[in-house]
């Protein structure tokens, strides 16, 4: 049922029911309509109540229906708050837990408002790339006032109910001990005779010197909106509230509203959303497989990364034990966290109690029998198939039955791992992103024998870890580095045919990433690409690689942690400045091996790097390495700092057309290194059907 109707005395109590957060989809919206106009039909009923079940008043507008039928389909959410607006009964919205979006819309079409403190209220349509479209833009202001909504719309972010005392928005915020309904019940039976109906849109909203005021909210806007229309969209709506009637006010939020929906920001945004919420869910995996308790985790490395993972349990309250072999690193790893809660503290972000308390769930060990008691140990040390061995082999001889053991991996094959343990079902791969405590990617490596209990368990972990978790199957590198290494070939392709790092850099950033590969390469450490293809060298000697990179670490510049990489540092200072040294090397390489430089456009560099990320993407899928394309785009916009705006690799492919795409493919493949244009044969029978990676 999307709706309850009841009658609690003289007044009509209708409840939307539409789990988990009363979403208002076609049902919803039919049965509320239902339901007011059979109250208005009653003799009997004098006033009207509209609530939530459950956990929501409302979350807003059912997104799933976004460019479907259902959306445009009567009653639609105007109509059903018109229908509200227009009765000839009060209509009293009683407001609990969740009021956002299309929720808190109809809430400011009924008469009164009433609220339970604690309640988030928000409109936070701009964060999928759009504005309020039933008439938040025009309503809000008329009760909160111009700079409140403004401030509400252009961020989206959620407001508590008893942040509104003093405004219109809420004729009556209950005690927290109240009772909501027989409340509200009480407050509709005591202004079910008062005439006229109050209504929001005849209210007029007052500030004076608006015109300064908007002005200066558009100059702010532009500044911080980037590439995001939706901001300054917001600003002109809300300023329409101002200077135009209501009618005309509402006509102009619908026109901008339908012009946003169809921008390429806005869809890409909608498609990150979908792609995390579908991330999690594994179709051999159901929802309701048993998961294993996660109180104490032990990782096993006190360095950057192991450090970092250590903060995120300690972060989700999880007491962790960290394992060195040596007492000085121990000592180092646990005085680098310290230091980091420290430098949260100094910035006002953590309190002195938090601090003492996260300090308080760390310990240390150098002894593999200390940590035996641990639900979960995440191994996190050097990328050398002999080390994990040696840690997975005394991992299994002392950690208690039933315990996840985790790698944190990067390239490594995780099936050959679990096999030095007589328990591979209890292996699983979980490649962290550095800086750990900071990056929302894990990715979650399913070996071919993990069971699906420990699959469902870090799953869920990543959620309570505040990550998101993205499935891959095992293969080198897995989604995110496997794909990285084409982008980081054509990289150094560029500077072997004409590019320095900062064109290349620039062209990307501009592009909208959030950092360029060589500056990407200097953060990360330039030696561990060189350790990783030097392995390439022996095991897979048909690939071919620019010797640039090789050359810099030659030179020992590893990057910022030796203040030289592809470019120079100097101290306490973390701008790339660009180096004479490296400039001068990668032009007398080309030269040595023969090649003739040459002037490359931007448009060449971005679409080298990215296409070349999209096609390494198609043949992921084809392997079943990744379960959908979403996964491969959450993998880039959460890890690798892929532009927001673009969706990701795969559904940036898509936008652009993989025709168009296997066009430009085709062009480079008569280039230099034209064998790494061999297109993935998904992509060609995808364009060849007309059809996308997320059709």
């Amino acid at each position: 049922m999307s709706a309850e109707y009841l009658v609690n005395g003289s007044v009509a109590v209708i409840t939307l029911n539409n789990p988990p957060v009363n979403g208002l989809g076609l049902e919803t919206r039919t049965a509320a309509v239902a339901g007011i106009r059979r109250a208005q039909a009653d003799d009997a009923v004098k006033a009207i109540v509209i609530t939530g079940a459950g956990k929501a008043f409302s979350g807003g507008a059912d997104i799933k229906e976004f460019n479907s039928p259902k959306a445009l389909t009567e009653p639609s959410l105007h109509s059903l708050i018109q229908v509200a607006e227009s009765s000839t009964k009060p209509v009293v919205a009683a407001i609990h837990t969740v009021c956002m979006g299309g929720g808190l819309e109809l809430a400011l079409g009924c008469n009164y408002r009433v609220a339970m403190p604690g309640a988030q209220i928000a409109l936070p349509e701009v964060k999928l790339g759009l504005l309020p479209g039933a008439g938040g833009t025009q309503r809000l202001p008329r009760v909160v006032g111009l700079e409140m909504a403004l401030n509400m719309i252009v961020s989206g972010t959620p407001v508590p109910s008893e942040k509104f005392a003093g405004t219109a928005l809420f004729d009556e915020v209950f005690a927290s001990d109240a009772n909501l309904i027989d409340s509200a019940v009480a407050f509709a039976s005591k202004v079910a005779d008062v005439r006229p109906l109050p209504r929001v849109r005849d209210r007029k909203v007052n500030y004076p010197n608006h015109e300064a005021f908007l002005q200066f909210s558009r100059n702010t806007v532009k500044a911080m909106s980037g590439a995001f229309p939706a901001p300054l969209e917001c600003v002109e709506t809300v300023a329409a509230s101002v200077t135009r009637k209501f009618e005309d006010g509402i006509k102009f939020e619908r026109e901008r509203f339908l012009h946003l929906i169809q921008t390429p920001e806005s869809k890409s945004l909608r498609h990150a959303f979908f792609a995390e919420r579908l991330a999690s869910k594994i179709p051999d995996v159901p929802a309701d497989t048993p998961t294993r308790e996660i109180k104490q985790a032990a990782i096993i490395g006190a360095g950057t990364m192991g450090g970092g993972i250590a903060m995120n349990f300690v972060n989700a309250g999880i007491p962790v034990i960290l394992l060195e072999t040596k007492q000085e690193a121990l000592d180092k790893g646990i005085a680098t966290i310290r230091k980091n809660y420290e430098n949260t503290m100094k910035k006002g972000k953590l309190t002195p109690e938090k601090f003492e308390q996260r300090v308080g769930l760390i310990s240390g060990t150098l002894n593999y029998a200390d940590i035996a008691q641990a639900d979960i140990v995440v191994e996190a040390v050097f990328e050398d198939m002999g080390v994990k061995e040696s840690v997975f082999k005394q991992l299994d001889a002392v950690m208690k039955p039933g315990a996840i053991l985790a790698s944190n991996t990067s390239t490594l094959d995780v099936n050959k791992i679990a096999d030095f343990t007589g328990r591979p079902q209890d292996v699983v791969g979980t490649h962290f992103f550095s800086p750990a405590n900071v990056m929302k990617l894990l990715e979650i490596v399913r070996g071919a024998k993990t069971s699906k209990d420990v699959l469902a368990t870090t799953l869920a972990l990543s959620k309570k870890l505040r990550k998101t978790g993205v499935v891959s199957g095992v293969c080198d590198g897995f989604i995110g580095n496997r794909m990285i290494e084409q982008y980081s070939r054509q990289a150094g392709f560029l500077l072997e045919e004409g590019c320095l790092p900062e064109q290349v850099d620039k062209a990307v950033e501009k592009f909208g990433f959030a950092m360029g590969p060589f500056r990407m390469g200097d953060l990360a450490g330039n030696d561990i690409g060189w350790y990783i293809r030097k392995r390439r060298y022996v095991e897979s000697p048909e690939i071919t690689y620019s010797k640039t990179a090789d050359l810099l670490c030659e030179m020992g510049r590893y990057g910022q942690k030796t203040s030289a990489g592809w470019y120079d540092y100097k101290a306490g200072d973390r701008k790339a400045y660009a180096s004479k040294d490296v400039n001068d090397m990668i032009v007398k390489h080309s030269a040595d091996i023969g090649v003739e430089r040459r002037k490359i456009s931007d448009e060449e560099i971005v679409e080298r790097l990215v296409y070349s990320l999209v096609n390494e993407g198609a043949r992921i899928l084809e392997e079943g390495i990744a379960m959908r394309a979403s996964d491969i785009d959450m993998v880039y916009l959460t890890g690798y700092g892929f532009p927001v705006f673009r969706g990701g690799p795969m559904f940036y492919a898509d936008t652009v057309g993989l025709a168009n795409v296997l066009m430009a493919m085709e062009k480079y493949a008569k280039g230099r290194h034209g064998n790494a244009w061999t297109p993935a044969p998904l992509m060609v029978r995808l364009a060849a059907e007309g059809k996308g990676f997320n059709s």
